[in-house]
């Protein structure tokens, strides 16, 4: 009657082994560690780099405890471990001064970092520990307002000039174009001119709405506007854009695992854990990074090395993917004009990169190379005040508001360089409207009192069960465990990031799942009240009580998706654990719990009695 067949008991042996491994590597601490990054937009680091910080720890009589490279998808960084801080400082002494070449402008950045203990093997598993948000380690963190309606006067600006451009390469004259907020206003003298107008603007610019305007006999014009969906993607792309550039940036810090994400339409967050010196922060968030296009300087014939004369007007780059070069100071372009970029293909399958200009932008493109076909232009990227060239190429032909850069090589140069034509700058000023520090003890104590409000919360929960359950409570004991087991389990295999509402709902979990074990054996007392007998009161309790744990958790599950969808910030954090803890503890307290009491009592053919504690049959009755 109350017996789990084989696949049941596998199982339940399958998800205490995964909690076990999943769990294990937040017991293991961390170990002092430095981390190397790109100081420079334009110097990437790869596995090589893990042989060259090798080498000259080597050299100097330094044990690591071993050297990693991990890439985010923006930036590559190595990260050494050690054994104790005194040699952790020696290591970012000796490899800032071997690294850079220049210490006062560096190529790379070593900064103080911490790393896990976790064992390969359980990292080769994922078995990661979990994240502690900035409550719990300490560290910055900022709120930024985004300038919404600098995105859009930028676009609309651009959408002016590229009217403009349009109108002047077809030959459609007009009498002026005015703008009034996000309108513009095309005049024309006739109406057959106006239609023109209108129904080339129509074919190129799909994201606009067009409209006639009336007006007398001498005055014929048009109205565009952007589409509602068209407002609101250029408000996302340039948050996205910012959130990318911030990505970049931060990495500089040295921050493990930097929160950055889009709170409202409007607003970024950004959550340095570990970091302390908020002036270093804010000025890596607020650094200014452009781009220019130039043409090369004619005039030089030959190669060109330190002993070139540079001419006057010009300008020599010695840094870079396409360095040397000598460069005409004026721009053709700024990187304000560049629309957007993306890696592609040319007609012969090569890698290359696709780049968009705004209406302005083309008119000056298209001026610049209208006569310099088969000469050479250059991207130059402006970071800390010097420039670094990114590529150089060959004009083949005219160039408008839509080119293609060929000859990148791979596809990873393309994509690289695409990503930093798009986030090398913001793509709207920001305002730092919410600024926080948390000192690292702050952090440390929030642990603790997390830690000892968890532990002696399922300390008295285990004291009372067992008192008044007895071997039942012990049953129920055994599953609260095991809920929490696998809640955590859960937490590091999808690298949450553990905060203080994060805490607060782990608690709840076990509240909520020892409430479910309670439910069953209380209904298991009534079943042996009512004079059934104790193997039927067993099957009987746990499938009348079935049906009101499920309807009790799904109920408050809805609520936690809830939070999850609308809140943002620390209600979703809470959420996440509340949504994940519920689940767990279904499985616990219903699935783990029933399969320990059957492997006690249900391969008893003849049950006597049952240690569930006392019985009553009324108030005034002895008990059993």
């Amino acid at each position: 009657m109350n017996r789990y067949p084989l696949w049941k008991y596998l199982l339940i042996l399958i998800a205490l082994v995964f909690g076990g491994i999943y769990t294990a590597p937040n017991f293991f601490g961390e170990s002092p560690a430095v981390q190397i990054s790109s100081a420079k937009s334009t110097v990437k680091i790869d596995n090589a780099m893990t042989t060259r910080v090798e080498q000259a720890l080597q050299q100097a009589g330094l044990k690591d405890n071993g050297i990693f490279y991990d890439f985010n998808g923006l930036q590559g960084t190595v990260r050494a471990r050690f054994d104790n801080t005194d040699t952790q400082f020696k290591a970012k002494d000796l490899l800032e001064k071997t690294l850079n070449t220049d210490p006062a402008d560096p190529t790379y950045t070593v900064a103080f970092n911490l790393l896990s203990n976790t064992p390969k093997w359980l990292q080769s598993l994922n078995a990661l520990p979990m994240y502690l948000g900035l409550d719990l380690r300490g560290g910055v963190h900022f709120l930024m307002q985004v300038d919404t309606k600098a995105v859009l006067s930028k676009r609309i600006q651009g959408l002016q000039s590229s009217v403009r451009v349009s109108l002047r390469d077809k030959e459609i004259r007009h009498t002026g174009i005015s703008r009034d907020g996000d309108l513009l206003t095309v005049k024309f003298r006739d109406a057959e001119t106006r239609n023109a107008a209108k129904a080339l603007l129509a074919s190129q610019m799909t994201d606009i709405n067009l409209q006639d305007v009336a007006g007398d006999n001498t005055d014929f014009a048009i109205q565009l506007s952007l589409k509602p969906e068209s407002l609101k993607a250029v408000v996302t792309e340039g948050v996205k854009q910012n959130i990318t550039a911030l990505s970049k940036r931060v990495n500089e810090l040295g921050v493990a695992e930097p929160i950055i994400q889009q709170q409202g339409p409007d607003r970024i967050v950004v959550q340095l854990p570990g970091v302390q010196d908020v002036a270093r922060a804010k000025e890596i968030i607020g650094r200014t990074v452009t781009l220019e296009v130039r043409l090369s300087d004619e005039s030089v014939i030959g190669a060109i090395d330190d002993n070139t004369a540079v001419p006057f007007g010009s300008e020599l780059f010695k840094v870079g993917r396409g360095a040397p070069a000598i460069l005409y100071k004026d721009p053709v372009i700024t990187g304000d004009y560049i629309a957007g970029a993306s890696a592609s293909f040319d007609e012969h399958q090569q890698p290359a990169v696709s780049i968009d200009l705004n209406g302005d932008g083309g008119r000056k493109m298209r001026e610049a190379t209208r006569n310099k076909i088969g000469k050479k232009m250059a991207i130059v990227l402006f970071e800390k005040g010097k420039g670094e060239v990114l590529t150089v190429a060959t004009i083949q032909d005219e160039l408008g508001s839509r080119f293609r850069i060929t000859g990148m090589g791979t596809p990873a140069a393309s994509a690289d360089l695409a990503l930093l034509l798009r986030a090398g700058s913001l793509a709207a000023p920001m305002d730092i409207i919410e600024e926080r520090t948390i000192g690292p003890q702050l952090g440390v104590e929030n642990i603790k009192q997390g830690r000892n409000s968890t532990l002696y919360g399922f300390a008295a929960i285990s004291v009372f069960m067992i008192a008044y359950y007895m071997l039942f409570g012990f049953f129920s004991v055994l599953a609260l465990s095991v809920n929490l087991l696998l809640l955590v389990a859960l937490l590091s295999l999808l690298q949450a990031t553990l905060t203080l509402p994060g805490i607060a709902a782990i608690a709840l979990a076990l509240g909520m799942a020892i409430d479910s074990n309670v439910l069953i054996n209380e209904r298991i007392r009534e079943e042996l009240r009512a004079g059934k007998s104790p193997q039927k009161a067993i099957e009987e309790g746990f499938g009348h009580a079935w049906s009101t744990i499920l309807d009790s958790n799904v109920t408050t599950l809805i609520v936690g998706l809830a939070l999850l969808i609308f809140g943002s910030g620390a209600i979703r954090g809470f959420a996440v654990v509340h949504c994940l803890g519920i689940l767990t503890s279904i499985f616990s307290s219903v699935f783990m719990s029933r399969g320990v009491v059957n492997l006690w009592y249900g391969r008893q053919k003849k049950l006597s009695s049952v240690s569930i504690g006392q019985i009553w049959k009324h108030s005034d009755d002895a008990a059993k």
